[in-house]
């Protein structure tokens, strides 16, 4: 089964995806409500994974609900929490529910979190998770012992365009797309000349780019990215913005909306990252010209 992103994407059609946290508790309700808000609105929906290594329902039954409801997901999948057989577990489980895009993360490291004492698995790395499902897509598991029911997963893995150096940078991305990776969704971007560049230097690599663009909801909020986030740094110019308006989430939504229009040209796809606000995704999109 092909799933809709991929047939969009290999049409080189544009595509919109947006990403909402779990809830932290076992009620889908309020997750569902903005889910289903963003109906029409994008394509595809990130369930995020322990996002920023702090403790919520698995990403698994929020993206099987999403499937129940008609929503594409991308169920995201980090190897901080699961060894290789919980893994594999994972994403068979995702298959019998009809999820079939899967966003491969090592995981931030487990001291960023709500759970600083908890022991990392870090069995597999990301590359490592990508090899794991393009071994299941063929057929067997990492044992080689052959699957009763074969997967059709759209595999995808993050990318940080503006890390520095950037020649490092590139050679763990052709790892990943060497061991299955089809598409990129990246890390937040603020430089369309970063974003050109990662480009040409990937798409020989055969995967698409979806650019990350992140509601900055405050000054405070910039600052911290840029002390706690490798590879990301929001210009000085923006923080300045920020701090100088009188209603800083007014001021980051058009900073958002700016940066949607700026990158468009030069991506497969845009990625929003709103962070509790997705009410305001419909607003940070509302010049994009998706050209299809």
């Amino acid at each position: 089964m092909t799933s809709p992103l991929h047939e969009l994407l290999a049409a080189d059609r544009f595509a919109v995806t947006a990403e909402i946290s779990p809830p932290k508790g076992s009620d889908c309700g309020e997750f569902l409500e903005k889910a289903r808000a963003l109906r029409g609105t994008v394509d595809a929906i990130n369930v995020t994974d322990n996002q920023g290594a702090n403790m919520r329902i698995s990403p698994l039954a929020p993206a099987a609900l999403l499937v129940r409801e008609g929503i594409e997901p991308i169920l995201q999948l980090t190897c901080r929490d699961r060894n290789r057989l919980a893994l594999q577990s994972e994403l068979l489980a995702a298959a019998a529910f009809g999820v079939t895009n899967v966003l491969a993360l090592t995981g931030d490291y487990i001291t960023f979190g709500d759970h600083a004492a908890a022991k990392p698995v870090f069995d597999l790395d990301a590359v490592q998770l990508l090899q794991a499902i393009t071994t299941l897509n063929a057929g067997r598991d990492l044992a080689g012992t052959a699957l009763h029911g074969v997967p059709r997963f759209y595999p995808g893995a993050a990318a940080a365009p503006e890390a520095e150096p950037f020649e490092l940078t590139l050679a763990k991305l052709r790892k990943k797309a060497a061991a299955g990776a089809r598409f990129f969704q990246t890390q937040a971007l603020f430089s369309p000349e970063k974003l050109i560049r990662f480009g040409e230097a990937v798409r020989p690599l055969g995967v698409k780019v979806i650019a990350g663009v992140i509601l900055i909801k405050s000054a405070g909020m910039a600052r911290y990215m840029n002390a706690r986030i490798p590879g990301l740094t929001v210009p000085q110019e923006l923080v300045a913005e920020l701090d100088d308006a009188p209603r800083p989430l007014e001021t980051g939504t058009a900073i958002a909306r700016r940066l949607v229009a700026t990158l468009r040209p030069h991506c497969d796809g845009i990625h929003i990252m709103a962070m509790g606000k997705e009410e305001l995704i419909p607003e940070i999109l509302a010049d994009l010209h998706r050209g299809d």
